[in-house]
């Protein structure tokens, strides 16, 4: 284990989280600090490159490419917003309109944002990573060298250890691609944009600000102490990319072939799979069986519908032998073919495109749109009690407000026939495009209506509606 404790030694801590705080528009202060403000701590410490002193600034280039930390501190503090106050200018020049107690001085509005009071001046971060010899020197080096963090009345000492777990509050923010809370890290090659600004600052001064480099801000998921306990509403165990994208009109029989190809390869590898996989012989209680889901582009300005991944759902209560069988099969398979659809297989990965990003479908929002039309369970209108009902034979707490449309809601979102949606020498159903809103924020897949098992109903997250 590699750590890095902070104690702020005055039981405060002073930091703008995004900039806002000299609009007077801050309501609460940065919390916890985020590993992007430790790191920058770090770097200003002995600077880098050819402005190092103390270390050679390898030890830089190791500690931002490892992965968000665990941040262990209180969840109950005080935000103290502080008044704004006018200071005197020490410019030197004389003008008009100057501050009463200092003749010939100019008076400057100073908003100062907020403070942060602690019960436990202690945070801790941690990482799994055991960082070599030279570099935990030279992070010890620097360490001693930081003062503070934040603001200059936020005095802080700074340790770091290896290999030993330092004492600090219990309480944990955890990184988690489902979590309710952004807190800003740092990522490989934030060092070479801060020499860039660095070097900027130098030749233009204050014109040059950071405003100017958004590449430095990068904001993970976390799931704070105090985030309410998550309801289990099942979850997608394996994530498949599809080389080249295929046609969202072929929805229907890409994801029948799926189903096949999946039953096909557990009945190889492990024997007769759960009814939970292919339906026949289910004798429990529910609608919930496993969904074949194909991940179309949708939501972007450019989106166009192309199928770029598959994913393999199981409902809340699957047991873990289940879970990792059917997983088993899925990531084995490499190709699909049949039924108008050639297609190359293989493990998602960050090369991929976002519609095929399992992030893309499973984070918390309070509203949901269809990106494939949901195909109704009765030939009746649709109303809040019939929606309510699709919602929960899908696992999911019933909206408080929808809309509905025959043609999609989306940019990119599929726009089928009955020929597409129905399948042959079945009763045809009416299907529509939904927009859900929930009063809490849902996290996904979500897919909602009769056609769930096979992909039909799946739900975009819109971003932004996680509050």
């Amino acid at each position: 284990m590699f750590t890095i404790s902070l104690e702020f030694l005055h039981g405060t801590f002073r930091g703008d989280p995004d900039g806002t705080a000299n609009t007077d528009r801050l309501a609460q202060g940065e919390w916890p600090p985020a590993p992007a403000r430790l790191f920058a701590a770090f770097v200003a410490s002995d600077g880098s490159g050819e402005n190092c002193r103390m270390t050679d600034g390898n030890e830089l280039f190791w500690l931002e490419s490892l992965p968000p930390p665990v941040i262990r501190a209180i969840p109950d503090i005080h935000h103290q917003p502080l008044s704004p106050r006018y200071v005197v200018r020490h410019d030197g020049v004389a003008t008009k309109s100057t501050h009463q107690e200092y003749v010939g001085r100019t008076g400057t509005l100073v908003r100062e944002g907020v403070r942060v009071a602690l019960r436990d001046s202690r945070v801790l971060y941690e990482w799994d990573n055991e960082p070599p010899t030279a570099v935990l020197e030279g992070l010890r080096r620097r360490a001693a060298r930081i003062g503070y963090l934040g603001t200059a009345d936020s005095p802080v000492r700074v340790v770091v250890a290896t290999g030993e777990k330092l004492n600090g509050p219990s309480d944990a923010f955890v990184p988690d691609p489902d979590g309710e809370t952004r807190i800003a890290v740092p990522k490989s090659g934030d060092l070479l944009v801060l020499d860039r600004v660095h070097a900027e600052w130098t030749e233009r001064g204050a014109s040059a600000s950071r405003s100017q480099f958004p590449a430095l801000r990068h904001d993970a998921w976390y799931r704070s102490p105090t985030a309410a306990e998550e309801i289990d509403r099942g979850s997608a165990v394996a994530w498949l990319a599809l080389r080249p994208a295929q046609s969202g009109r072929r929805v229907s029989a890409l994801t029948a072939l799926f189903k096949e190809a999946v039953l096909s390869r557990h009945q190889r590898m492990h024997g007769e799979p759960s009814p939970l996989l292919h339906g026949h012989g289910f004798k429990q209680k529910g609608y919930e069986l496993a969904r074949y889901l194909a991940l179309p582009d949708v939501g972007g300005r450019w989106s166009r519908g192309r199928l770029h991944g598959l994913a393999l759902w199981l409902p809340a209560g699957t047991d873990a032998s289940t879970r990792i069988k059917a997983c088993d099969a899925v990531m084995d398979l490499r190709r699909l073919s049949g039924r108008g659809v050639d297609v190359s297989l293989a493990p998602g990965s960050s090369e991929d495109a976002w519609a095929a990003n399992p992030r893309r479908w499973c984070r918390p929002s309070k509203i949901w749109v269809t990106a494939i039309p949901a195909i109704h369970e009765r030939r009746r209108p649709l109303d809040s009690e019939e929606i309510a009902r699709w919602c929960r034979h899908a696992g999911l707490p019933a909206p408080v407000k929808f809309r509905s449309s025959r043609t999609p809601l989306r940019p990119g979102a599929l726009d089928l026939t009955p020929i597409e949606v129905n399948r042959p020498g079945q009763p045809g159903l009416p299907y529509s495009h939904v927009e859900l809103h929930f009063k809490e924020p849902v996290t996904g897949p979500v897919v909602i209506g009769s056609g769930r098992q096979r992909g039909f109903g799946l739900c975009e997250p819109i971003a932004g509606c996680q509050q």
